[in-house]
C-alpha cells in the first residue's frame, strides 16, 4: 500500500509562517517557543471554509525545521491538495525540546523520552490554543471543550521519537485528537523501547487508554508505519502483533477500514527522506 513520492513542479504552492507561543520549562522557568505552520494553497483567514489539522513531530535532536528541512513534505502536500488527492489541511510542525534547540551531542534514551513526557502537557495548555486561535481551524474556542469538541479535525504524527510522542498524545490526549500517525517509532510508556522489550504490557496500557477513550465517545484511527531496514521495526512490529490481541483495536491491511493499520515498507530506513512517504500515502483518507 505504501508508495512514494516523486517531486512534482507546482505552481500553486501553500506558504509557511512561525507560530511564536511561551511556555515554561520543568523548573518552571518561561521559554520562547515556535511551530512551523503550512497553510496550503487557497488558504483565507477571513473566509468561510475550516481546515483539519495535522501535528506533525520531529525525532529525535530535531526541530519545527527538521521535516521541512529533510524532505519533500511540502512539495508533497502542494501537489497533492493542489492536484485533489486529498482534501487542503493545514500542518503544524512543533517540538517537543524546551528550549527550543535541538540536542547537541549524542542521544540519551532516558533523556530525550523525559523531553517528550514534559513536552506532553504543553499541547493542550499552550500548543493547540497558540495555533487554533490563529488559523480557520474547527474548534470554535481554543479552551479545552472547544479543543474536545473539535478533535474529528485533528490528527497528531511524527517520526522515530516525534512516533513516542504520538503514542504518548494518544495515552493522554485522546480526547484532543481522532488521528494518530506514529512513524518509526514504538511506545515507550513503560520503558524506552519498550514496544520491542515489553510489547504485551505495553499494549495493555494502550488498550486500557482506547477502551476508556471509546467509553466515553472517543473514536480513533491509528496509521502506524516503518521500513523494512529501519532499526525501528524490531520494536514497533511486536507492539502492533500484540495490539492485535485486543478486540478494541479493530486492525485491518485496509487502511480505509478498522481503526489499526501498520504497513512496512520495502528497503527504507531510518530517516526523514523515507518516512514522509508514509504520510503521502495516507493522506487522501485522513480526517474522513
Amino acid at each position: 500500500m505504501l508508495k512514494k513520492y516523486v517531486y512534482h513542479d507546482v505552481n500553486f504552492r501553500g506558504t509557511i509562517e512561525r507560530v511564536r507561543y511561551t511556555t515554561h520549562n520543568p523548573e518552571g522557568e518561561v521559554r520562547e517557543k515556535y511551530a512551523n505552520v503550512y497553510l496550503p494553497y487557497g488558504y483565507d483567514p477571513n473566509g468561510e471554509k475550516r481546515y483539519n489539522v495535522l501535528y506533525l513531530m520531529h525525532g529525535g535532536g530535531g526541530n519545527p525545521d527538521a521535516w521541512l528541512d529533510c524532505s519533500m513534505v511540502k512539495n508533497m502536500l502542494d501537489y497533492c491538495f493542489f492536484e485533489k488527492e486529498a482534501e487542503p489541511f493545514i500542518v503544524v510542525f512543533p517540538s517537543f525540546y524546551k528550549e527550543q534547540i535541538s540536542r547537541i551531542g549524542k542521544p540519551v534514551a532516558a533523556v530525550e523520552w523525559q523531553k517528550v513526557q514534559d513536552f506532553i502537557p504543553e499541547t493542550v495548555s499552550e500548543l493547540l490554543p497558540a495555533v487554533e486561535s490563529r488559523y480557520r481551524s474547527f474548534a470554535e474556542s481554543v479552551d479545552e471543550a472547544g479543543l474536545c469538541a473539535s478533535r474529528a479535525h485533528r490528527g497528531f504524527g511524527g517520526f522515530s521519537m516525534g512516533s513516542c510522542t504520538t503514542w504518548y498524545q494518544f495515552l493522554r490526549n485522546l480526547p484532543l485528537f481522532s488521528v494518530f500517525l506514529p512513524f518509526s517509532g514504538d511506545c515507550w510508556v513503560l520503558v524506552p523501547q519498550g514496544g520491542g522489550s515489553m510489547p504485551a504490557e505495553t499494549a495493555d496500557v494502550l488498550a486500557r487508554a482506547a477502551l476508556d477513550g471509546i467509553k466515553k465517545g472517543f473514536d480513533f484511527q491509528i496509521f502506524a508505519a516503518t521500513g523494512s531496514e529501519d532499526p525501528a521495526l524490531p520494536h514497533m512490529r511486536p507492539q502492533i502483533e500484540q495490539m492485535k490481541r485486543h478486540p478494541v483495536f479493530a486492525f485491518s491491511e485496509d487502511p480505509a477500514v478498522g481503526n489499526l493499520h501498520f504497513e512496512v515498507a520495502e528497503g527504507e530506513r531510518h530517516a526523514y527522506e523515507c518516512v514522509y512517504n508514509y504520510l503521502y500515502s495516507y493522506l487522501p483518507i485522513l480526517f474522513q
